[in-house]
């Protein structure tokens, strides 16, 4: 598929951390010339079978802040860890790219999806360590009892046989680009062709940048067992909650009972569009992040 009807022109300093003994890969990006001094820096944290380009299109729609991107072990260029892919071991990594990059209590945590899962249960434990949480598509509810469960059940099946056959053979049906291609079409709402194949080209080319099939199913397993709403009593501090009208992960009504549960939430729903707001309405995500954090200035 192709995808150069869509381009991202913003370019970051990449680099590379050792966590654990493995090597993790960073892109950071400077605020554009002429940036007002006083924006905040965003870390971002990406969803599940993703890595770092998912949310290109938003950072380029974010051009005076400063932006540090990373992939999550196991996924795209960054190495896998020796221990369980869970939710607790990728918190641990928010904590050591934070002192890292000595990123301080003026920083934003931004989650996307899974990334959601991760960034709310770092923001929970470390509540004087950002001043603000911003979340996209975040997960309110768990995946095996919402009304898509049935879905989540056969991925559930998909991921353990995958992990199970022969490397070969696990890799091929985990890689099957019809399958990939399948997910999605499922997930993409927009009916513009030109993004739609962007969106396609997206997931093709890095829906299969994982460690090995290990780091998949324990991510996977993650990424449908934990939800915002797990910590969601625990946020302390502003919290905006991008959701979506039409995200199969996450009903509004699942949205809205979650941010009654945080003590300060906006939550903003973006219509007709689904669990790709990072690729689908991009602009209209920044200008909401924007809004957010000038509101929270004045």
């Amino acid at each position: 598929m192709a995808s150069a009807t869509i381009t991202v022109t913003r370019r970051a300093t990449e680099t590379t951390h050792s966590y654990r003994g493995a090597a993790q890969r960073y892109w950071d990006f400077a605020p554009a010339s002429g940036a007002p001094a006083d924006l905040p820096t965003l870390f971002m944290v990406h969803g599940f079978r993703g890595d770092h380009h998912g949310l290109l299109r938003i950072v380029e729609a974010l051009p005076f802040h400063r932006i540090v991107v990373p992939d999550l072990p196991g996924f795209g260029r960054s190495e896998a860890l020796d221990g369980v892919h869970d939710v607790d071991a990728y918190a641990d990594f928010v904590s050591f790219s934070f002192t890292s990059f000595a990123l301080g209590p003026d920083t934003v945590l931004l989650g996307h999806s899974f990334g959601s899962i991760v960034a709310a249960r770092w923001a929970a434990a470390h509540p004087t360590a950002i001043a603000a949480l911003v979340l996209i598509n975040p997960i309110c509810e768990p995946a095996l009892e919402g009304a898509n469960r049935l879905a989540s059940r056969l991925a559930a099946v998909y991921y353990r046989v995958g992990a199970a056959l022969p490397e070969r053979l696990g890799l091929a049906l985990l890689g099957n680009p019809w399958i990939v291609l399948g997910m999605s079409s499922m997930m993409a709402k927009t009916r513009d062709r030109a993004l739609r194949r962007y969106i396609h080209g997206q997931h093709l080319s890095y829906f299969s940048t994982y460690a090995s099939r290990r780091v998949l199913l324990e991510a996977f397993q993650a990424s449908i067992t934990g939800t915002v709403r797990d910590e969601a009593a625990r946020l302390v501090m502003p919290v905006l909650l991008v959701a979506a009208e039409k995200d199969d992960l996450g009903s509004v009504a699942g949205q809205r009972a979650l941010a009654d549960l945080i003590a300060d939430s906006r939550l903003e729903i973006i219509p007709e569009v689904g669990h790709l707001v990072h690729y689908e309405t991009p602009d209209e995500a920044a200008r909401l992040i924007t809004s957010f954090l000038a509101g929270r200035t004045q």
